[in-house]
């Protein structure tokens, strides 16, 4: 009984990422990096489906493309903002638009952190490790 109590305690403390990107190989590539801390991942192809990943699972960080085939980013993360559910969720924009006001209209919509497409693996893990020793 106390090996279970154990093994329950460790899965409620995992931490769950959601990532969201329309492109698979995006997605590949996020699921490998995030190896690293041993967390879930939850993954959506669609800004709706990620709102609505988002309420079910409460996910302690997400990593959010901009570029969506139904709703983009910045609507996302206005979603997000405004549902008293995840609007404490920490988001951070993973995307291919470098221009500073694209930049400042993400971080306006709510984004905590912004990082660019090509990124730096060494970049995005230091992201994602600030946020998750926050949550814990």
């Amino acid at each position: 009984m106390e090996v279970l109590a154990k093994n329950s305690e460790t899965i409620a403390k995992q931490a769950q990422i959601l990532a969201v990107d329309d492109n698979e190989d995006n997605l590949l590539l996020l699921r490998e990096v995030l190896n690293v801390f041993d967390c879930s991942l939850i993954t959506a192809t669609e800004g709706q489906i990620a709102l609505l990943l988002a309420q079910v699972y409460h996910p302690d960080l997400i990593l959010l493309d901009v570029m969506l085939p139904d709703l983009n980013g910045v609507e996302v993360v206005r979603h997000l903002k405004q549902n008293p559910t995840t609007k404490n969720i920490p988001v951070i924009a993973v995307t291919a638009l470098a221009r500073q006001e694209d930049r400042d209209r993400l971080l306006a919509a709510g984004c905590q952190e912004y990082i660019t497409k090509p990124y730096m693996l060494e970049e995005l893990e230091a992201m994602v490790r600030c946020y998750l020793a926050r949550n814990s």
